[in-house]
């Protein structure tokens, strides 16, 4: 798939982050849950939650000066594409660090992708054959690609990986997931784009 398809779709289907909060929210407020079958009745109950979590990491996260002024050196605009879904945990617990971080920069410009709307550009950024989320992609002013990160920080990545090898309920990985992002407090993930963007900003130099 070719950068001007998934330009189309994220000019056509691409959200800010703003708009994905007011969805979610909408989602929560706008619905009578007594009335939702079993399925749906579970997905509000996630994003339920997932929406109070985005709300106190959005109330309690402190920048790092030193991610400040790294991502004051952008000198190029640059498109972060960020596929995710509200009822997900793990998007629920980072991407409002990464909503936070782009924020910082006028060169960049987030825009949001629902997963399930978009199968086919979400085949195209797999993680290790699944289709994992969060993820996101960015990319130059011309088009190419930058970099890529997600589902999760190599931490957590790695005790996701150690919970499955050891043959854990995925119930219980989930808890210990959730466990591990409430003590980490958003500081994996800052240090693994601070290091992403110094690596950028070498290159350039």
């Amino acid at each position: 798939m070719s950068f001007k398809l998934i330009e189309a779709r994220i000019s056509e289907k691409g959200i800010t982050y703003s708009e994905y909060f007011k969805n979610f929210e909408d989602k929560i407020k706008n619905v009578d849950s007594e009335a939702l079958e079993n399925k749906q009745k579970r997905l509000y109950e996630y994003r339920k939650l997932n929406f109070q979590r985005c709300q106190r990491i959005h109330k309690t996260y402190q920048m790092s000066d030193e991610l400040k002024a790294e991502l004051q050196k952008f000198d190029n605009p640059q498109l972060w594409m960020v596929i995710s879904e509200d009822w997900c945990g793990d998007s629920a617990q980072l991407l409002p660090y990464i909503a936070e971080i782009a924020k910082m920069s006028n060169k960049i410009d987030l825009r949001i992708l629902y997963r399930d709307e978009n199968a086919d550009i979400m085949e195209k950024y797999l993680t290790n054959g699944t289709r994992s989320i969060p993820k996101l992609i960015a990319f130059d002013d011309t088009g190419n690609e930058v970099f890529r990160w997600g589902p999760r920080p190599q931490e957590a990545a790695e005790l996701f990986k150690e919970g499955r090898e050891n043959g854990l309920p995925k119930s219980e990985i989930i808890t210990k997931l959730h466990a591990w992002y409430s003590k980490d407090r958003g500081i994996s993930i800052e240090k693994e784009f601070l290091n992403i963007l110094k690596s950028i900003h070498q290159e350039v130099l």
